[in-house]
């Protein structure tokens, strides 16, 4: 049995060790440098005020012009060519005029260059020499899955100093992305590099899915086998732990045995994070509870909405239905909607959220036994977070089932059971470090990743150096 382990480990070491090596140092990257995305403050800050912008039709003759028969949630916003209805179903996504109800998706690079340009200009970005670079499905930076209702993108580079390029959807015209040349440099060497994330392999999510899943599978078994060895292996001199070995096998025994609490636990997180559902749960809705959450909207309850005035100061307008009603939200700020109800007056509160008693009402008919919505705290375990700075977030507990609402909009943000609770332990806390205690304190948690990453890497490069003796003598022999 033990020459069988060592066998196993030794070859499973020469196999991976370059790949452990490689995940510990771009760990320290990913902390710092996360991959490319269009935060919502982003996004926000590139909308053109509607300034008071003119309809011809009406957001139920929006959502049936655009063909989208399961849509939930529709948005006005100001773009280069006028103003569009954005509607968005289940899966996909699509624009329509909002002077006639023609379709308003983007097939022209002009179209596309003069949306950059704008978005560019409302954010104080400087967009003197834009060019679109491509119009394509996918490339390095738009791989992820949540980009498929937008394809293909358009993707413009600003010219400006820090060389940003932003993204357009050729479906809805609306920007979905932007990098810049340091965020696409250090991912090269972060993320891209950590998730073995070429365009080639991730544009095909199943494949990737699988071979990142069996690459950390056996990159769990070796650190396994040799925590075995490890410990087996041990030689007491003095009362003090010592190694049979000398050179760097000692050296790789005793920085193993120093590093292999956070060794195992980093590699099986980073093998969960790729569960997708295989060990835990996945967080999502039962058919059921979608058929409440998701409840399409009387689109034609929208008249009494649509005849409130545009506000010269709004930037976005959305209409959604929650529980069964329909609402529009007018975002002058960020931070800052008045939200409306179908058929009421104007919500006529301070905050503009969502009532707490008609959130406890949907979450009554997605589960039984659900106490009263209670808001987050700031320390909560299993944090979750409006896309609206300072807006609620209202918890409700069924029994072991729970599910978090955002106040702003209506979203349901988390579905957590026994499993997904577990699995936020397992994975995110033993990967990131995101313990509640050192997200207090994130100088203490920087130096813990980057101290703990630097060791792993240093034991990984023991191995690199006994693992390519191993294969010289190997190919002598």
């Amino acid at each position: 049995m033990m020459r069988a382990i060592v066998l196993l480990h030794r070859w499973l070491g020469v196999a991976f060790c370059l790949l452990f090596a490689m995940w510990f140092a771009t760990g320290i990257v990913m902390h710092f440098v996360p991959f490319p995305s269009l935060t919502e403050a982003e996004r926000f800050a590139g909308l053109m005020p509607l300034d008071g912008a003119e309809t011809g039709i009406a957001v139920a003759d929006a959502v049936a012009a655009s063909g989208i028969a399961d849509a939930t949630r529709v948005r006005l916003i100001q773009r280069s060519d006028g103003p569009v209805y954005v509607v968005s179903g289940r899966s996909r996504a699509g624009a329509v005029r909002a002077s006639d109800g023609g379709g308003a998706s983007v097939a022209s690079s002009d179209v596309a260059l003069a949306i950059a340009r704008d978005h560019a200009r409302s954010r104080g970005l400087d967009a003197a020499r834009p060019a679109v670079v491509a119009r394509s499905d996918y490339d390095q930076w738009s791989v992820p899955n949540g980009f498929d209702r937008h394809r293909p993108l358009f993707r413009v580079a600003l010219g400006d100093h820090g060389g940003t390029e932003v993204y357009v959807s050729s479906l809805t015209g609306e920007i979905v992305l932007d990098t810049t040349r340091s965020e696409r440099g250090w991912n090269l060497v972060g993320s891209v590099l950590h998730w073995i994330y070429p365009t080639v392999l991730r544009s095909n999510w199943s494949l990737w899915d699988c071979v990142v899943w069996t690459l950390s599978l056996l990159a769990l078994i070796a650190a396994l086998l040799g925590a075995v060895l490890g410990l087996v292996r041990i030689k007491l001199r003095g009362g003090l732990i010592g190694s049979p070995y000398r050179g760097w096998h000692a050296l790789h025994h005793l920085i193993g045995l120093a590093a292999t609490v956070f060794v195992l636990t980093w590699i099986f997180s980073g093998w969960l994070s790729m569960d997708h559902g295989r060990l835990f749960s996945r967080g999502q809705l039962t058919s059921a509870e979608s058929s409440v959450m998701n409840a399409g909207p009387n689109w034609t309850t929208a008249s009494s909405l649509d005849r409130q005035p545009v506000p010269p100061s709004a930037r976005e307008i959305e209409w959604f239905a929650f529980n069964g009603s329909l609402y529009r939200r007018d975002r002058m700020g960020l931070a800052g909607q008045t939200l409306f109800k179908a058929g009421d007056a104007p919500l006529d509160r301070a905050t503009g959220f969502l009532d707490v008693h008609e959130v406890q009402r949907l979450i009554a008919r997605l589960a039984v036994g659900c106490g009263a919505p209670s808001g987050l705290a700031g320390n909560d375990n299993y944090p979750a977070q409006s896309t609206v700075p300072g807006a609620p977030v209202y918890r409700s507990y069924c029994g072991g089932l729970w599910f978090d609402i955002d106040g702003a909009d209506g979203n349901l943000l988390q579905r957590l059971d026994s499993s997904r609770r577990a699995y936020r332990w397992f994975y995110g806390a033993l990967h990131t470090l995101d313990f509640p205690a050192l997200i207090a304190h994130p100088w203490l948690r920087d130096g813990l990743v980057v101290g703990l990453c630097a060791l792993g890497f240093l034991f990984s490069t023991t191995g690199i150096v006994i693992g390519w003796r191993r294969l010289r003598r190997s190919f002598a022999g």
